[in-house]
């Protein structure tokens, strides 16, 4: 069946399983794989905004021609005016069943009939056919709160941005930005134009596009016409090479990234900023201290949180350990008033702490209960007579005002640790 006829088949019906019989039955074409290939690979554009439709019918466009002048676009050997004549020159040749059921879809990288790269692969894995569209993947963070023992020894620490994801790609002097999965985004233009440069060919950028206002930003991220985002710029934090990219991992350690980075940045427009990173090391005292002092200057300079990169990991396009997010977050100390017995499966141990105290000029009353193994509630309400009066370390989100105003609360408390007993000491 003509690709034009399977995608008109594959529009008829809503239903997943109709569409993967549909692609069963025609997959094996050779014509239409690569069309499938050349339209839901996000690493494949054309460098064309605007690709009209057809009212017209020419003589008809074979698919070997449509994918030889079709290859112009995607190396970029034809550019603006001369793109916008060969798309016209391709359209006046198509029928326009051709061209707006099946050419003009897979130049606007947009089949329109329900079909993905995870159902053509899905299908191709059932049929056991060596074929497989590329699926568009970057790195992504692992919540740092629940894998702390991942946190330790020298790590990279940066702030992390409140923005948009962007995944830039320069090939052929021409910038490509995309979504962390892999939709292209077209509204920054300024950006694309700072990076389509012949020194950035090759390269794999990874960033967040900021600009002042997040909420009107998100508005004009996926506007289809007159977007203003000309206040944006793209904060970067991190490079590897396509090709390092394309197999899904680099051979560069955190910090030989950031010193690239550093090195590329010297050709950077104002509107290209590399992010401020510091290495630490978690496993001394003055690493810690250095740690808690950025988490402050987080939450008062309303940053989402940080991000922690062991220095010796690699980039990998997946969500890995070597990216932590940690949330910013209020670390309070205060002493125990008293021990609260727990009640159901807690009852005859441990099940909250009432705790006071002033931190930071505000009396705090509260009590807190998380952040306590099995272990900790039956060992610490063995020793609950020698705990009165002991200083705790809480960690909470945010500090709160009591409905009365008398005293202060914190939001989501935790239990840390006891101030003033050495590691591993046992009560």
């Amino acid at each position: 069946m003509l690709p034009w006829k399977i995608i008109q088949k594959l529009e008829s019906d809503n239903s997943r399983l109709f569409k993967e019989d549909v692609i069963e039955a025609y997959l094996e074409d050779t014509d239409f794989q690569e069309g499938l290939s050349m339209c839901l690979d996000a690493l494949v554009t054309f460098g064309v905004k605007q690709v009209p439709e057809s009212n017209e019918n020419g003589k008809g466009l074979n698919w070997r021609e449509f994918k030889e002048k079709a290859s112009l676009l995607i190396e970029r050997e034809k550019t603006g005016h001369a793109a916008r004549d060969q798309i016209l020159e391709l359209m006046a040749t198509a029928t326009s069943e051709q061209w707006n059921d099946w050419y003009r879809r897979v130049l606007i990288k947009d089949l329109r009939c329900g079909v993905s790269q995870k159902t053509v692969n899905n299908v191709a894995k059932r049929m056991g056919i060596k074929f497989s569209v590329p699926v568009f993947s970057c790195m992504l963070a692992h919540d740092g709160a629940k894998h702390p023992k991942k946190i330790k020894g020298p790590c990279l620490v940066e702030y992390k941005y409140d923005g948009v994801r962007v995944i830039a790609i320069t090939k052929n002097n021409s910038t490509t930005l995309y979504s962390r999965n892999g939709k292209i985004l077209s509204n920054f233009p300024h950006i694309e134009e700072a990076l389509s440069k012949p020194e950035f060919n090759g390269l794999v950028l990874d960033g967040e596009v900021m600009s002042d206002d997040f909420q009107s930003l998100m508005k004009q991220v996926h506007r289809k016409t007159n977007a203003k985002t000309d206040d944006a710029y793209l904060a970067l934090f991190d490079i590897l090479p396509l090709s390092e990219f394309n197999k899904g991992k680099s051979k560069l350690n955190s910090v030989q990234r950031k010193d690239l980075l550093n090195d590329i940045s010297k050709g950077f427009h104002s509107c290209i900023k590399p992010v401020d990173y510091i290495v630490l090391d978690f496993d001394t005292k003055e690493g810690q201290k250095t740690f808690s002092s950025m988490n402050k200057n987080a939450l008062d300079q309303g940053y989402e949180g940080l991000m922690i990169k062991p220095i010796n990991d690699i980039y990998e396009c997946k969500r890995s350990h070597a990216w932590l997010k940690i949330k910013p977050f209020i670390e309070v100390t205060l002493r125990v008033t008293d021990i609260q017995e727990g009640t159901g499966k807690h009852e005859g141990r441990l099940g909250a702490f009432s705790v006071e105290g002033e931190d930071d000029g505000k009396f705090f009353s509260l009590s807190v209960g998380s952040g306590l193994t099995d272990e900790d509630r039956e060992k610490f309400w063995k020793e609950k007579d020698s705990l009165k009066g002991q200083l705790i370390e809480i960690r909470a989100d945010a500090v709160t005002q009591s409905v009365e105003g008398e005293h202060y609360s914190l939001r989501f408390p935790r239990f840390k640790t006891f101030r003033g007993f050495v590691a591993g000491e046992k009560l």
